[in-house]
């Protein structure tokens, strides 16, 4: 059996005993339960990765290939049943993973093992996640740090961001979007997203420097938010943007207007993407997400 499907394998299985475990935590899952996922992931092709963000599959060949580079990525939650469900996603795509149940041992982790990220939970014992944000800027420790925040819990993100966490994403989660954000993250903090600074997908073709967007290489005419808007879209192809996550990217968070605005700019930037080779699907009650055709 190919070394990707044993993967994927003992991944299903240890996700089974992982929600027989913790019911709850499977049950909430907004997309499924982790077993769910792996198994249409398999039944699909069984040498199945995970899909980039960029709407790319790649083969257990072409992860292989690229297992010289191996990130560290510290996951800190009190809840182990947590932890643990995302060290095996993490573990199967190629990651090191340390694990670190409350903040002094995460602040002790991080000196020790220097990991190339951090997922950090908020709510820990001796030392909360906020803290621990702020200790380590204030240290003047760079690692990307990613926050698990309780759901519509809007403080806990806005301060998780202003203490200078990367990005954040709320529970319930699933666990592959998670990992998508880990390498999203990761590409910006190793300069890699500077260095591309034209994204391409399908026909379409967006240049961040330049502030220039192209459709089969015409130039498309877009005001200042319509591109800060793509730009969001095409960095996080794939993934689904709440309105919330929308508003903080494009218009900041101390923009005083409804999530309104978003579903406006939204049906003009469709109205600029015929023949794109993409599109921008409505995710009802959640946000949108950029797709290729």
């Amino acid at each position: 059996m190919h070394r990707r499907a044993q993967l994927d394998l003992a991944i299903l299985s240890r996700a089974e005993s992982l929600n027989h475990e913790k019911e709850s935590f499977s049950s909430a899952a907004p997309f499924g339960s982790a077993q769910d996922s792996l198994r249409e992931d398999y039944a699909a092709s069984p040498v199945l990765s995970v899909a980039s963000t960029w709407g790319t599959i790649y083969t257990a060949e072409d992860t292989c290939a690229e297992e010289d580079v191996v990130a560290t990525v510290l996951v800190v939650d009190d809840e182990k049943h947590i932890v643990e469900l995302v060290s095996l996603y993490l573990s199967n795509d190629g990651y090191t993973v340390l694990s670190a149940y409350d903040g002094l041992q995460a602040l002790e982790t991080i000196q020790e093992d220097h990991p190339d990220l951090v997922v950090l939970d908020i709510m820990l014992p001796h030392l909360d996640g906020w803290e621990l944000c702020r200790r380590l800027r204030q240290r003047g420790d760079d690692v990307p740090i990613i926050m698990l925040t309780a759901r519509g819990e809007d403080v806990d993100r806005i301060v998780g961001l202003e203490l200078g966490a990367d990005d954040y994403i709320v529970k319930p989660f699933n666990p592959r979007e998670l990992v998508a954000r880990v390498k999203a993250v990761l590409r910006r903090s190793t300069g890699e997203a500077r260095v591309a600074s034209v994204l391409r997908l399908g026909n379409l073709e967006v240049d961040s420097e330049r502030r220039e967007a192209r459709v089969a290489g015409q130039e498309i005419r877009l005001r200042a938010k319509e591109f800060d808007l793509l730009l969001a879209f095409v960095q996080h192809a794939g993934l689904v943007l709440s309105r919330d996550q929308l508003l903080d990217r494009v218009w900041g968070y101390d923009f005083a207007g409804g999530t309104r605005t978003v579903d406006v700019h939204v049906a003009r930037l469709r109205a600029k993407l015929p023949g794109s080779g993409v599109r921008i699907e409505t995710t009802w009650g959640v946000g949108y997400k950029l797709i290729q055709e």
